[in-house]
């Protein structure tokens, strides 16, 4: 069982602990020990950020081999067209490669919490709000797309990460769960596995010992 801390993160704070500088961190929020995040949140970002207190389900929810969507509503710059979102559910291709297929939506804006400070608007210049879905983690994804397609992100919020949801949560408050995921990784994540095999679960380490034995066993009696 792991023991989960969904915390809506607060604008222009950082999803570490620690900071060099002057800057707001989790500890402001959370004081629970051994508790780390499973993924990060931009600190120019808000929304749902969970927190776990167990290595093999921190690596499930961060790592986009086990496929965990990720729900962003994005304010922009601009009136959203049909377009933009066709190329953004196709793909966009940033610095670092072509990003995989989303789910793109216009959406009203959402009876969400005000941001301090607010956005800075154009005058003259209208903004749109876009629901986004994405099942990768490249840095800074969503605001790379919304630019590539003409609409630079002024507001960008992380409302889910699968089921998990800030509903409920103002800023800067957390709900508690305990959750026992399966730890195995959908199709295509065996490769993952293989460049860093630190990071199986468990359950494969178990599994990969037995194996191991087995395979030893039979060596020794061919030796023999």
């Amino acid at each position: 069982m792991a023991n989960l801390i969904l915390l809506n993160k607060p604008f222009q704070v950082l999803s570490q602990f620690t900071d060099d500088g002057d800057r707001n961190t989790l500890k402001h929020f959370i004081s629970d020990k051994g508790f780390y995040p499973a993924g990060r949140l931009d600190y120019d970002s808000e929304g749902l950020l969970i927190l776990t207190d167990d290595g093999p389900t921190q690596h499930q929810l961060a790592n986009p081999a086990f496929k965990l969507e990720k729900t962003y509503w994005a304010q922009v710059e601009g009136e959203l067209d049909q377009p933009a979102l066709d190329k953004l559910i196709k793909g966009v291709v940033l610095k670092d490669g072509l990003t995989k297929p989303a789910s793109a939506r216009i959406i009203p804006e959402p009876d969400i919490w005000d941001r301090t400070p607010p956005i800075r608007e154009r005058q003259n210049k209208p903004t749109s709000w876009l629901e986004l879905k994405i099942k990768e983690g490249k840095n800074r994804q969503v605001r790379r797309m919304t630019a590539a397609v003409g609409f630079p992100t002024l507001r960008l919020i992380r409302y889910a990460i699968g089921n998990w949801t800030v509903d409920n949560l103002a800023p800067g408050e957390t709900s508690r769960e305990t959750v026992q995921l399966t730890h195995k990784p959908k199709t295509g994540s065996n490769k993952d596995s293989q460049r860093h095999p630190s990071r199986r679960s468990k359950y494969h380490t178990e599994e990969n010992s037995v194996s191991g034995r087995r395979l030893a066993n039979n060596r020794s009696r061919t030796k023999k």
